[in-house]
């Protein structure tokens, strides 16, 4: 069984060293590492190349590439029986590639390059400041949240035989953001759902301002709208804020105080589970760093939910400017796309 790591990279050349030395670690080296780089300006090939006596590396210029555009470029450069897809930005512990790939080791080549098969790994944040710590419990699952039936993985750690991707048909070039997610519904559509594969972890660090994660989430929910992904999930946040949120004020302010007591209840079972998160990962940080990133969680959340409530309407826009774009139905594709969404 050959091995592909594949990964894409702009202007990475401070971070694609801890990637490519993580690859170098691997108990299960890959057989080959295609990296697509969609024209970096800061010296991130050269950083790349200089790996090129140590790993099996291939490197492909696509200027102007965006993300979907360059894994589907790297899947096709590469040779691989099956290919697991990272990111740039990672740490990536000695195990990892041997772990996520260990549910194929029992197939053949033949049925590696026909069949339909894919592996979901996880990913944790890997913060390297008291805001990073917050911003890592706020967003993102900790293993023990995860329902390996309905986890959609990113694509920082996954990977697939060769026959489920021809078969799913790629990432979506049309999509700048959540092009993962569109690509995970594809396999689920023709392998049926993805092996689970916990200990095949991916350690990535999170945006390291608030300023910066509130354009990663405007971004991701631009992108949602684009996609027609999440109505409900976005209906309801509208509600929550435009709707429930000034009637309790008002309530509190016309009617009695005692109202606001049961905004601070929703407010606080809101960021119930970020604070729990925060507890396990909270080791080696002093008291006063602790108590600030609980107090960061609910600015944290509220940043992050007016930031989709814009970008969600700017992808909507989007969308109805190109209705007429075959690509954007891309549930009409799936046999089971009314599933999703």
């Amino acid at each position: 069984m050959r091995i592909s790591v594949i990964c894409t990279v702009l202007n990475e050349a401070q971070a694609i060293g801890r990637l490519l030395d993580g690859l170098l670690a691997q108990t299960r080296p890959p057989d080959e590492v295609v990296i697509v780089d969609g024209g970096s300006s800061d010296g991130t090939p050269a950083v790349i190349l200089s790996y090129a006596d140590r790993l099996p590396l291939k490197l492909q210029e696509a200027r102007g590439a965006n993300i979907s555009r360059g894994r589907n470029l790297a899947v096709k450069r590469s040779n691989g029986d099956v290919i697991a897809s990272t990111d740039a930005g990672v740490r990536l512990p000695p195990d990892w590639l041997e772990r996520l790939t260990t549910p194929f080791t029992n197939l053949t080549p033949e049925e590696l390059r026909e069949g339909r098969y894919a592996v979901a790994g996880f990913f944790t944040p890997d913060p390297q400041s008291t805001f990073e710590l917050a911003l890592g419990a706020t967003t993102l699952p900790l293993v023990d949240d995860i329902s390996p039936e309905t986890f959609l993985p990113s694509s920082r750690s996954v990977a697939f035989s060769r026959g489920a991707f021809t078969c799913s048909n790629g990432y979506p070039e049309w999509l700048d953001y959540c092009e993962d997610l569109l690509f995970d519904f594809g396999l689920i559509d023709c392998c049926g759902g993805f092996a689970w594969a916990p200990d095949a972890v991916a350690h990535f660090r999170p945006r390291p301002t608030l300023r910066k994660f509130a354009r990663q989430y405007y971004l991701y929910a631009r992108g949602d709208g684009k996609a027609d992904l999440w109505r409900k999930r976005h209906l309801i946040r509208y509600l929550t804020y435009l709707v429930a949120l000034p009637v309790l004020l008002a309530l509190a302010v016309l009617h009695h105080p005692l109202w606001l007591l049961l905004l601070l209840v929703g407010g606080l079972a809101y960021c119930w589970r970020p604070f729990q998160r925060l507890r396990p990962q909270w080791a080696g940080y002093s008291a006063l760093q602790r108590l600030w990133a609980m107090l960061l969680i609910p600015v944290i959340r509220v940043t992050g939910d007016v930031a989709k409530m814009i970008g969600y309407p700017a992808g909507l826009r989007w969308r109805r400017a190109n209705r007429e774009r075959p690509e954007i139905h891309w549930r009409s594709k799936l046999d089971s796309g009314q599933r999703y969404g």
